[in-house]
């Protein structure tokens, strides 16, 4: 019989409040000077929007970004025609890949509350067509092992349960909410890299029964470990627990650009100044939803 091993705490980063976007209010851990990234993540921001604020059309290339709303709505529009609504406990899991130029603006005036989650793609992958997988909270697989204990599978599996979501990059994805008093014992592949995000309360997490309370990224250990325990010390314990398969290549970024080289990134701008190689359309299209709230 393999052994388990608990993985434990070896770092952990408060989100520092910044702005994006066009006056987006951002809490970001990876992606910051104290996380740059924690292969295969780029980047996790914790946003906290309100209108005007938000992030009109911008382009992407060479990743994946992972929307996972918590309170209020996001309209979301692309530049191939593709346009929707993100409410509270959807998922939109979009593979920019080769080229997606968007805008993500809050559909109301009220506070839209969510996480963005970037996920790096393997040089074979970042080419590739775009893509969404997109779950309205009622799609959202879930699992309660026992009362005071709710588990959302947005990628990956828990207790049994598998999500649907196809990850060109080996990652899951799982959000908990705990009663106080109440544990779990997430089982996570030994060759992953992982993270835990707290959202609110407060908990004890890992082997070591690390203390955190909300916004901090909680990185866990490397040592082949293959499950994170968590206790929850509030009755209002809410947290993610994120991992995947680091893909162990050359990342170089310009701001909505993830490549493999320096040259690669050059193209990028090239293609998406002109219009070519993915990015057709690109340069004269505004989205509808732009200036909404955007005053």
């Amino acid at each position: 019989m393999a052994s388990r091993i608990a993985r434990k705490i070896v770092k952990s980063v408060l989100s520092r409040e910044q702005m994006d976007g066009d006056g987006a209010r951002v809490f970001r851990s990876i992606g910051s000077m104290q996380l740059r990234n924690l292969d295969p993540f780029l980047m996790l921001d914790e946003f906290d929007v309100h209108a005007p604020g938000g992030f009109p059309d911008h382009p992407h290339r060479g990743f994946e970004t992972v929307t996972y709303m918590l309170e209020g709505e996001f309209l979301h529009e692309d530049f191939k025609g593709h346009s929707g609504r993100i409410g509270p406990g959807d998922l939109q899991w979009m593979s920019a890949a080769k080229g997606i130029v968007h805008a993500e603006i809050p559909a109301s005036n009220s506070r839209a509350h969510g996480l963005q989650l970037w996920v790096n793609l393997s040089s074979k992958d970042k080419m590739a067509e775009p893509n969404y997988q997109e779950f309205p909270a009622s799609k959202v697989t879930q699992v309660s092992p026992e009362d005071g204990v709710n588990i959302k599978v947005i990628a990956g599996e828990s207790y049994g349960v598998k999500s649907p979501v196809m990850t060109r990059t080996p990652t899951m994805f799982i959000d908990v909410k705990l009663a106080k008093g109440k544990s779990i014992e997430q089982v996570i592949p030994k060759d992953y890299a992982g993270f835990i995000y707290t959202i609110n309360g407060s908990g004890l997490f890992g082997a070591d029964k690390h203390k955190s309370d909300a916004h901090h990224t909680l990185v866990l250990d490397d040592n082949g470990g293959t499950y994170i325990p968590v206790e929850a010390l509030t009755d209002d314990c809410h947290f993610v627990i994120i991992a995947g398969k680091p893909i162990k290549e050359p990342i170089v970024q310009y701001g909505p650009f993830v490549m493999n080289t320096q040259q690669e990134i050059y193209k990028a701008f090239h293609d998406y100044s002109r219009g070519i190689n993915g990015f057709e359309g690109a340069p004269a299209w505004t989205s509808s939803i732009r200036d909404r709230w955007m005053k």
